[in-house]
């Protein structure tokens, strides 16, 4: 497996300019692609002006039924697509030399999926693209531009998932599909396993109220469940989750694997990538860790710090909850992979900070890990306290 150095769409202003710079800091790592020319298509704006103010709706877990009915009801709302998402498993890839790579040992490898109603989303990119969205028909695919670039494919080929074949045909900015390795239609993606609808894209016609949008949905999930709605320019990631890292972006950084699901909701991993890149080193505070071994240089250089201002009794060894963990998102495959599955995040003093609790840690902490790179899981819609993981390189080599 070789290695290289190095969100729909914010197609409103603002998410645009933030999107473009997450994705396109320097990046490391791929399996290979297949044999053969991959041509680029001339780059080409990703959007243009929004005629009309977009807003991004997501619950955690996916969104329940009918919250999509409930958006399209409010006064002023002109449109609305729902945006299934999960991450499928793909056995092997085409160019269109017809040179295939299939991922080794019999493995599969975990890509980030995006299904949509094609005429609903049409609504939702810019006129240069509709026609490519309103051609999305079943066994068909889009990829976005580095979805493909880590395939060494471009607008032509084909994908396959265990017993689906996909033709791909185009590809698209990132932006325009949230960040997704690829969009299919909403009958697609059901046969290939991805189902969870996981955000609302809304676009606001002008007598359109935010507060009131805010509001009717609220009123429309079920008790204890949270809402988290953005506007133009609030994240650089118009989608799900949009505090960390979408997955392409961490395959960019640190590599992409092939593996295998589990029933228990782990995840067993080639082991070739396992040895090129998770190691285990003595890192101060903490003792042995072993994650990723792109990530240790900051995490050293945190807890550096975090010693060197005397703060080192507030983070303890013997509650340290690990980096590395090969597995799902709360070992539960439809709710995507953990960054741990990379060794790109740490659990820290977990007894007091459980998931969904209020957290616990102390404020002087935070700081420091936030400035080395590190997005805390305490500030997420539903908090995860102990939880650090990669958002960026720090800004300064210095502490």
């Amino acid at each position: 497996m070789r290695r290289r150095m190095g969100l729909v769409a914010a197609m409103v202003l603002g998410a645009v300019a933030g999107g473009l710079l997450m994705l396109s800091l320097p990046t490391a790592g791929k399996l290979p692609g297949p044999s053969g020319p991959a041509t680029t298509p001339p780059a080409r704006p990703a959007v243009e002006k929004a005629e009309v103010p977009t807003l991004l709706a997501w619950t955690p877990g996916g969104l329940p039924a009918g919250l999509a009915d409930a958006a399209r009801a409010v006064p002023g709302v002109t449109a609305v697509a729902e945006v299934r998402s999960g991450v499928a498993w793909l056995s092997s890839w085409t160019n269109r030399t017809g040179s295939t790579a299939r991922a080794p040992l019999d493995l599969r490898v975990p890509v980030e999926m995006a299904a949509v109603d094609p005429a609903e989303y049409a609504e939702f990119v810019p006129p240069t693209d509709r026609t490519a969205f309103l051609e999305l028909g079943a066994g068909n695919a889009l990829l976005s531009r580095t979805g493909a670039g880590l395939r060494g494919l471009d607008s032509e080929g084909s994908l396959s998932f265990a017993d689906v074949d996909l033709a791909v045909r185009g590809m698209v900015e990132d932006e325009l599909i949230g960040a997704h390795e690829l969009v299919v239609s909403t009958s697609t993606g059901a046969a290939v396993g991805v189902t969870t609808p996981r955000y609302l894209l809304i676009a606001m016609g002008p007598g359109g109220d935010r507060q009131l949008v805010q509001e009717t949905l609220e009123s429309a999930l079920p008790p204890g469940s949270r809402l988290r709605l953005r506007g133009p320019g609030e994240t650089p990631f118009f989608r799900h989750g949009d505090a960390v890292l979408p997955l392409v972006r961490v395959k960019e950084l640190f590599g992409e694997f092939a593996g295998r699901p589990q029933p228990d909701g782990t995840v067993s991993i080639d082991p070739g990538w396992l040895s090129e890149n998770i190691t285990t080193v003595s890192v101060p505070l903490l003792g042995s860790v072993r994650c990723h071994k792109a990530l240790i240089p900051q995490l050293t250089a945190a807890m550096d710090e975090i010693g060197r201002r005397g703060l080192g009794g507030l983070v303890r060894a013997t509650d340290f909850g690990g980096c590395f963990s090969p597995r799902f998102l709360n070992r539960d495959s439809e709710s995507g992979l953990s960054r741990h599955a990379w060794g790109i995040a740490v659990d820290l003093n977990v007894s007091e900070n459980p998931f969904g609790s209020v957290p616990a840690l102390d404020q002087r902490l935070v700081e420091i890990l936030e400035r080395w790179g590190f997005t805390w899981g305490g500030r997420w819609l539903v908090p995860d306290g102990m939880h650090f993981e990669f958002l960026r390189w720090p800004l300064s080599p210095k502490g």
